[in-house]
């Protein structure tokens, strides 16, 4: 291929990090030919997935980086971070008398018939929250302004106890931040290398606690998100690109690298978020606007209702028990995928998952130390998988080694043939699954007898049959690469961005007074 020839060539490249599988599509805009690549991910550290699996498809289709002209990147960095604790050390600085909101919460019971469900620990600790004397208030008294001596002396306080991430919080910064940016100004110019998030920034919205753990859960992923991105940005410019990645958010939009390390709140569902605008742009073109996807990876099962071509959305999630507020696709997440591991309780009964396998040490099959019997080498077991090897052979499976790890940990403690035991492990997975298409469907007033299911992920297409049959659903689609869609869905995602913001009306005031953002 001569260089002009390679110069004139455009293309557009999509990748998708998930638990146990990077996923990288590059498509030719003028020709539309696509070229695909899977490789397991890196948990350790995710961008080394994205920097190799690039160089590799680079390599296979044989095209010069320069030629790439658009970079898409979805992630579950952040939800990973939050889920396993990985997050940094954060710290918060909120008005007098408002330190303990993170503890106190809303007095909603997760489970009404069990009054001692454990509280997730606050995402930042209570000896690392700091109160100062501030107020604004919205009518008729005169506001307390912040000292500096008081805020800087807080955060130094911090800082030696081993925070690298500080949140400000102050009550009613939501109608004027005046005093928020203060802070934050004031906390920049002393610790220019801590990382700071102002609620008014991330959340600037009514309902006090929603808005500090929106605002502490921002602060303690903002270290782990910013070198994660440093890191992409840095592999790309290595492996020859000149264009800029853009990072999906859980609206399912696109951003800049330095907004989604400003907001990584707002990418916790930016992984499964993909996958749905793959599927939407599948199903429309089939002339199916109402439907259910269902992406099934290696650790978690994503479910999301369309409707008229629309997901629903939600304005505030649960993310490991911590709320957050941002307007984002609607996705319930199980941990249900290939990796969920299968096990006996004390009572001998068999359950499947939530904990995962992961990409390391993966299934028993793949032979990588994994130990524990998973739904993959159930699949292998019963023959639903190819035995010679996954991904056109470049994950060789180990057909003896699964069957070993079932009869040993499920089959014969139960008293089952190793069949009957892999056969019971998907039966309890899809009963996991179909728990969650009606919580997703039924429980929200919709029938899923008028959707058909989206089938992927690596999973998805293996368990759709009986998961649709049993709910009456209309039909079953499968995207022509499945295993795919997610880094499919990356590159047809718009750049978005939403803004809100809660102003309180005085009613003794002019009723005509324009209300501006």
């Amino acid at each position: 291929m001569n260089s002009t020839e390679s110069s004139s060539r455009r293309f557009i490249l999509g990748v998708d990090v998930g638990g146990t599988h990077t996923d990288i599509e590059l498509i030719e805009i003028d020709t539309g030919r696509v070229f695909q690549h899977k490789i397991l991910s890196t948990p350790e550290m995710p961008s080394k997935a994205i920097g190799v699996g690039t160089a590799e498809i680079i390599a296979q289709a044989r095209i010069d980086p320069a030629a790439i002209q658009y970079f898409a990147n979805g992630t579950t960095v952040a939800t990973n971070a939050l889920v396993q604790k990985r997050t940094a050390t954060a710290g918060l600085i909120t008005t007098k008398g408002f330190r303990d909101l993170l503890e106190i919460r809303r007095q909603r019971q997760p489970h009404i018939y069990n009054i001692d469900v454990a509280k997730p620990v606050p995402p930042a600790l209570r000896r690392h929250r700091h109160e100062v004397v501030e107020r604004k208030y919205l009518f008729g008294r005169d506001d307390v302004a912040p000292r500096e001596d008081d805020v800087v002396g807080a955060a130094r306080e911090m800082i030696a106890d081993g925070v690298k991430a500080i949140a400000v919080c102050f009550l009613n910064s939501y109608d004027d931040p005046a005093h928020e940016r203060l802070a934050r100004g004031w906390l920049a110019k002393h610790f220019p290398d801590t990382y700071m998030t102002a609620s008014f920034e991330v959340l600037p919205e009514f309902r006090e606690y929603e808005r500090v753990s929106t605002a502490v859960l921002n602060a303690s992923l903002g270290p782990v998100m910013k070198q994660y991105l440093e890191n992409i940005v840095n592999d790309a410019r290595i492996n020859g690109l000149v264009v800029e990645p853009k990072i999906l958010q859980s609206n399912g939009g696109v951003a800049s690298p330095e907004d989604a390390s400003r907001y990584p709140v707002r990418t916790l569902a930016s992984g499964p978020a993909a996958g749905v605008i793959g599927a939407i742009k599948v199903a429309m073109d089939l002339g199916e606007p109402n439907v259910i996807t269902f992406d099934v990876g290696g650790t978690t099962a994503d479910i999301c209702l369309v409707e008229n071509g629309e997901p629903l959305f939600a304005s505030e999630r649960d993310f490991a028990g911590y709320p957050v507020r941002f307007p984002m696709i609607d996705v319930l997440s199980i941990g249900a995928g290939g990796g969920s591991i299968a096990w006996l309780d004390a009572g001998g009964f068999l359950h499947v998952g939530p904990e995962s396998a992961g990409a390391m040490p993966g299934p028993v099959c793949y032979g990588r130390g994994g130990t524990e019997p998973t739904v993959t080498d159930a699949n292998l077991v019963l023959g639903r998988l190819n035995p010679a090897g996954l991904l056109g052979g470049r994950v060789p499976v180990n057909h003896d080694a699964a069957r070993k790890a079932i009869q040993d940990k499920i089959a014969t403690p139960m008293g089952l043939s190793v069949e009957e035991a892999a056969v019971g492990m998907l039966t309890i997975l899809n009963e996991n699954m179909l728990q969650a298409v009606r919580v997703t469907s039924v429980e929200r007033g919709h029938d899923p007898r008028e959707f058909s299911l989206v089938a992927f992920g690596g999973g998805g297409p293996l368990l759709a049959g009986q998961l649709a049959a049993e709910l009456g659903m209309r039909s079953v689609i499968i995207p022509k690469s499945p295993g795919l869609l997610c880094a499919e869905g990356l590159l047809i995602a718009d750049t978005r961005a939403d803004f809100s913001k809660t102003r309180i009306q005085d009613l003794n005031a002019d009723a005509t007074e324009p209300i501006r953002a």
